[in-house]
């Protein structure tokens, strides 16, 4: 299964936690947003939401800086 992630292919994952896990090494990290097709995804729903063939996925991390 393969899905797109921030505009390059990457195999795919069951949930949203579980690709959180293998592309950032921990299933709730901090300073991080997730939008599936263009939709934000709450914290709370990271578990629950199933990634289809195709999906498509953005994760913006917070950087600080000035």
């Amino acid at each position: 299964m393969t899905i797109v992630l921030n505009g390059a292919d990457a195999p795919g994952a069951a949930s949203v936690a579980d690709l959180l896990e293998r592309h950032l090494g921990v299933r709730e990290p901090h300073g991080v947003a997730v939008a599936v097709g263009g939709e934000v995804v709450p914290r709370s729903g990271w578990p629950y939401r199933s990634l289809p063939e195709g999906s498509v996925v953005e994760i913006v991390t917070a950087v600080q800086g000035g």
